[in-house]
């Protein structure tokens, strides 16, 4: 984009001001996969030694966390006083599956640039936890105890407190140029285990393929919008277009495409069920809002660059659109309250993931494959590109 003095100017801001010794809590995820994800691929593409050097403190500031009886972190932590707790409503104070699953990419690239181990190790034993432990069904459920490595209660999915795990499973074997195989085994035993115990379910009505949630037996008949990542990922990861895998991608991608053909404002709701009267719609007030998320976006980044179907760009063009005509403000984008109203109010929100994955990966399918080639680069889940090993020439810094 040749904003080369914009750039400039943030790594002399992230030299001068980024200070990470505060005296406040936060979520060890977050803080992985937005900022260091965040500072490791800036200096991948600037090779400016500073970015390397803040991801490093942020990581040391971040291992207090794991230090508990199994490896598996805990949520949050004091980034001055290294103190750490779980998410009081976590299931009795366990930690996620989602987030301490997605550690793995950033952990194991900032071992291979530093030539320091204990990152990678620190990811590792988590990995190795995540094999040993029974799996109920198959499934890897949403909650852990990071005390004694027991599942607490019996929830599972694809979408928040699990999602990004699945995730990285694929991507860190992509990442390694398939090397991990481990990683692969793991994501396809995964989607096996949902498809045996009904994830993916086919609505009432219109027969349409969603994704459920998993809870204590039984599949949810609605579908969040953080699920609807799955199509795209569903089809990084299908050996081919044959792939039954692949098929099941599109048709996520499809469904959710019609949660957002079924809002006035061509924006789709943040939780949307399917019952014998309505598909892909949402029911409560609360799941009708618009929070200016990039996962169906980003499906569309995945199947307009393995199919090259015209289609996925005039969705996307659709997205932009709609997003102009009801999120724009003049200060900037916010989220709606009510996506079927064309005189929605504003939440006064800009989400920070709107300019790192949304913004992001509708530029990208406007753009040339040559920009961010997928058999170059894998993005992490704040869409942040990593190089996959042995595929992308980095200069010395």
């Amino acid at each position: 984009m040749n904003l080369n003095k914009e750039f400039n100017t943030a790594v002399e801001w992230i030299e001068m001001n980024l200070d990470f010794n505060k005296n406040t809590q936060v979520s060890v995820f977050e803080f992985n996969i937005r900022y260091i994800g965040g500072l490791l691929s800036a200096y991948t593409f600037s090779r400016k030694p500073i970015l390397l050097t803040k991801a490093v403190e942020l990581a040391q500031r971040l291992l207090p966390a794991f230090d508990t009886p199994s490896g598996i972190p805990m949520s949050l932590i004091n980034l001055k006083t290294g103190d750490k707790r779980n998410f009081v409503w976590a299931n009795g104070q366990c930690s996620i599956l989602s987030e301490f699953g997605t550690l793995h990419m950033e952990f194991k690239y900032l071992s291979e640039l530093t030539g320091n181990p204990v990152y990678s190790e620190k990811v590792d034993a988590i990995r190795k936890v995540l094999e040993e432990v029974n799996k109920p069904n198959g499934l890897f459920l949403n909650y852990m105890d990071p005390n004694t490595k027991s599942w607490c209660g019996n929830e599972a999915g694809l979408s928040a407190l699990g999602d990004s795990f699945y995730e990285y499973l694929l991507k860190e074997w992509i990442r390694t140029d398939h090397k991990d195989v481990k990683a692969l085994e793991l994501y396809k035993s995964s989607l096996e285990s949902f498809l045996k115990v009904g994830l993916f379910h086919k609505s009432p009505q219109h027969n349409l393929l969603y994704v459920g949630n998993y809870k204590y037996g039984t599949i949810s008949n609605s579908m969040d919008h953080l699920a609807c990542f799955v199509g795209g990922m569903l089809s990084l990861g299908a050996s081919d277009k044959n792939d039954p895998w692949f098929q099941r991608g599109v048709e996520i991608t499809d469904t959710c495409k019609r949660s957002y053909d079924s809002a006035s404002t061509g924006l789709g709701p943040e939780t949307f069920s399917f019952t014998d009267q309505s598909s892909a719609v949402a029911i409560t007030q609360s799941h009708k809002v618009y929070l200016l998320r990039p996962e169906t976006v980003e499906s569309y980044f995945y199947l307009w660059r393995l199919t090259k179907d015209p289609k996925y760009r005039v969705w996307a063009w659709d997205v932009v659109q709609a997003i102009e005509k009801y999120a724009r403000t003049n200060a900037g984008y916010s989220g709606l309250r009510d996506v079927y109203s064309t005189n929605s109010t504003l939440d006064d929100v800009q989400q920070s993931y709107f300019l790192a994955e949304t913004l992001k990966y509708l530029y990208l399918i406007f753009s040339e494959d040559t920009l961010l080639p997928l058999d170059r680069w894998v993005f992490n889940s704040e869409a942040h590109p990593l190089p996959i090993q042995n595929k992308v020439k980095l200069t010395p810094g």
